[in-house]
C-alpha cells in the first residue's frame, strides 16, 4: 500500500498561530491535504493553505512531519512549513473548515485536537 502524501503550514502571525476546525472530524488542527499528482509537498503546502484558509503565504522553515493512518485505513505521511502570510483573500467556511483562530503559540496545544500536531509546537 502506497503512503498518501501531505504538506501543511503552521502559519504564524506577531506571536499567534493558525488553526482551522473541521466540522466533519470536530478537530482542531493545522491547515494541510493531499498533493495533487506531480505537485510538489511544497507546493502543495502553499495550495492547501490558501484553499483552506484564503491566506496567500511564504514558506519559511521546514518543521517536522508527522505519520499516522488515515480514516480510510491508509499510510499517510504530512510535510509542514512555517509560514508567513502575504495577502489575504478572504476566509470562506465551507464543508471542509468552518472556522479559523489565531490562537497564541503558547496556547495552542491546549486547543490543538491532536498530540501528532502539538509536538510540531
Amino acid at each position: 500500500m502506497s503512503v498518501v502524501r501531505a504538506a501543511g503550514g503552521l502559519v504564524f502571525r506577531e506571536g499567534d498561530v493558525l488553526l482551522v476546525h473541521r466540522p466533519q472530524y470536530d478537530d482542531w488542527t493545522f491547515p494541510k491535504g493531499k498533493a495533487n499528482d506531480g505537485e510538489s509537498d511544497e507546493d502543495c503546502a502553499l495550495r492547501e493553505v490558501h484553499e483552506e484558509t484564503g491566506l496567500r503565504c511564504q514558506l519559511e522553515d521546514e518543521v517536522g512531519a508527522t505519520e499516522y493512518t488515515d480514516a480510510k485505513g491508509r499510510p499517510k505521511r504530512v510535510r509542514y512549513w512555517r509560514m508567513r502570510p502575504v495577502a489575504d483573500d478572504g476566509f470562506q467556511p465551507n464543508a471542509e473548515v468552518d472556522e479559523l483562530r489565531w490562537v497564541p503559540a503558547g496556547a495552542a496545544a491546549g486547543l490543538l485536537t491532536y498530540d501528532r500536531d502539538s509536538n510540531l509546537l
